[in-house]
């Protein structure tokens, strides 16, 4: 997965040369430059690498963007940090599985949303984040370390996108993981397959950021979004043809703001959507009534030799 970055790492870590670096792991240097090609690497080599390296389960991609290992475990402490404030700070009623669980992606992907989004690579870890996160705070003379966090735009913007995620992930816990996950309707072997993996991505859309400091986001967000209705758009016609109803219009994920996302999640995980389905599917059972009709109703029109003669009076169809 990564042993083109492992390779280029490595290079520099112990900066050598390719051939030098075949003779340590006892293999030929075309292997080398196969594997800088992006060849797949075997688990085992993987882990030789890790070893010799001592980065342990670190991104190899986050470390080269943070310069070197002992910039990365600066960027890393923040990054967790930030996270782990995030977290405790949500208000869906659910945790937030990026920071609890799936700490070891946490900084790759992170760091793979702020390069698509344009942002600049930090020549070094900004010396006015390199502090004590723990240290305390209550003498009311003493700096609030917060202000750091806001005045820096990496930070800041970092855990802008993780409180977003808070609120796309509450969504997308309470009415969509159950329905990707749905066996039946097969979405493994679909694009809607990346809806969760992506919700990182999804966030970055939900926030309002410079865009001289992330001169992409005009064509990051238009391609994630577009990309999310085409998946999740996917989902229901999936769930519609199962016969499984929606508590929720799915769509709201990518034009609801993470305010609406996260006090939609809030609702479903107090019970209180408990029998509530989405009007989308009374909309959905109304036109296979509708198209039934129209079909049927001609042939016994026929049926009874009434069909030519028949004459629609509108004026009936109307209430009082």
């Amino acid at each position: 997965m990564f042993g083109e970055d492992l390779i280029e790492l490595a290079l520099d870590i112990l900066s050598c040369n390719q051939k030098t670096l075949a003779l340590t792991l006892k293999v030929s240097p075309t292997q080398i430059s196969k594997w800088k090609k992006g060849e797949y690497m075997s688990p085992d080599m993987e882990e030789r690498l890790r070893t010799l390296l001592d980065i342990g389960n670190m991104d190899p991609t986050f470390i080269r963007w943070a310069g070197s290992l002992e910039q990365a475990k600066k960027w890393e402490h923040l990054i967790f940090y930030l996270a782990d404030i995030a977290n405790d700070t949500a208000e869906t009623g659910y945790d937030t599985i990026h920071f609890t669980e799936d700490l070891d992606l946490l900084c790759g992907h992170t760091i793979a949303v702020l390069k698509d989004l344009g942002v600049a690579t930090p020549k070094s870890f900004p010396e006015e984040l390199d502090f004590d996160y723990g240290a305390d705070t209550e003498d009311d003379d003493a700096e609030d370390p917060w202000d750091r966090f806001d005045q820096n735009p990496y930070s800041a913007l970092i855990y802008s996108i993780y409180k977003a995620l808070n609120d796309v992930y509450g969504f997308y816990t309470a009415y969509v993981s159950e329905l990707v996950d749905d066996d039946a309707l097969n979405l493994m072997d679909t694009p809607a397959c990346n809806i969760f993996s992506c919700l990182m991505d999804l966030a970055a859309c939900k926030i309002e950021l410079d865009e001289q400091f992330a001169p992409n986001f005009r064509n990051f967000k238009h391609q994630v979004l577009r990309d999310y209705k085409e998946w999740l758009t996917i989902v229901k016609d999936r769930a519609f043809r199962a016969g499984i109803p929606l508590r929720e219009e799915l769509l709201s994920l990518v034009y609801d703001s993470k305010d609406e996302l996260g006090a939609a999640a809030e609702t479903e995980s107090l019970g209180f959507n408990a029998s509530r389905i989405h009007p989308d599917i009374y909309m959905n059972e109304l036109l296979v009534g509708m198209r039934t009709i129209h079909q049927v109703l001609p042939a016994i029109m026929k049926k009874l030799g009434i069909y030519d003669e028949f004459q629609l009076d509108t004026s009936k169809l109307r209430i009082g």
